[in-house]
């Protein structure tokens, strides 16, 4: 079991889910991924339920409140990285180009975070952890194992993550379908960045958290059954594995990933 006990600065170390029906997300993703959830306080008015999987937290979801709703802001995954101090990274943030949209805050006595769009549109949340690191439990099938970037401009967003979090990049080729970015944090391979084809244009730039899975196709099929969506069918990643897009019962888009076996 790969568990954790800390993350490094720039690392992706959290995600949770904003759901319009927790239960039916409670449901939806404790019968995909084999989810344990429980519903902890967190304010007045707010639960913020845990999912655990072996005992680990894995990630979280709670009610997409109803003044964002009106906003339009749909159901989403939002992925956290880890920062060494939360005020200095919202401000480098900032001076890059990104826009800061809520925070720094305590979150209880937990963490201290700030929610943040990049500069090309994508959203993402940094984390300076107090008494909860993030997910105890991550790259085994059900938990989180990968964060990608799809975005109009990989040149102004790789330059802002690069000043911002003092990541590395590393470009892979892929044939047609063009370059495909690796960033690092120190020699640790943390995250991806693809540009967005044209025929997705209609697409958001947004940030797409995987979940590792025994199985991709069964699990794709599950997505299914469960009241839920494939957006791209199972493909293979010639020497890495095999992955599908998904969509959940409420419209959130994740990922699930199978690695290939030695």
């Amino acid at each position: 079991m790969t568990t954790r006990t800390e993350y490094a600065h720039g690392e992706f170390c959290w995600a949770d889910l904003a759901a319009t029906d927790p239960a039916a997300a409670k449901r939806f993703y404790g019968s995909l991924f084999g989810w344990q959830c429980v519903d902890m306080p967190a304010g007045p008015g707010m639960t913020y339920t845990m999912c655990s999987l072996k005992n680990q937290h894995a990630a979280a979801l709670y009610a997409l409140d109803k003044e964002r709703q009106s906003q339009g802001v749909p159901p989403h995954w939002l992925p956290y990285i880890n920062v060494r101090n939360a005020d200095a990274s919202a401000k480098k943030a900032s001076q890059g180009g990104g826009k800061v949209l809520n925070g720094p805050f305590d979150v209880l006595d937990v963490g201290r975070m700030a929610g943040i769009q990049d500069p090309t549109g994508a959203y993402f949340a940094i984390w300076e952890a107090k008494k909860h690191i993030g997910a105890g439990i991550i790259g085994e099938p059900g938990a989180m194992c990968w964060n990608e970037l799809m975005t109009p401009n990989v040149d102004v967003a790789g330059r802002f993550y690069s000043t911002t979090f003092d990541w590395t990049t590393e470009p892979m080729g892929m044939g047609p379908a063009g370059t495909y970015t690796i960033f690092k944090a120190g020699t640790t391979q943390i995250g991806g960045m693809m540009a967005r084809p044209p025929q997705m244009n209609e697409v958001p730039p947004h940030w797409l958290t995987y979940f590792a899975v025994a199985d991709c196709d069964a699990s794709a099929k599950k997505v299914g059954q469960l009241g839920g969506q494939v957006l791209r069918p199972p493909a293979d990643i010639p020497n890495i594995g095999r992955f599908a897009v998904c969509r959940d019962g409420q419209g959130a888009a994740f990922a699930i990933f199978q690695p290939q076996t030695p």
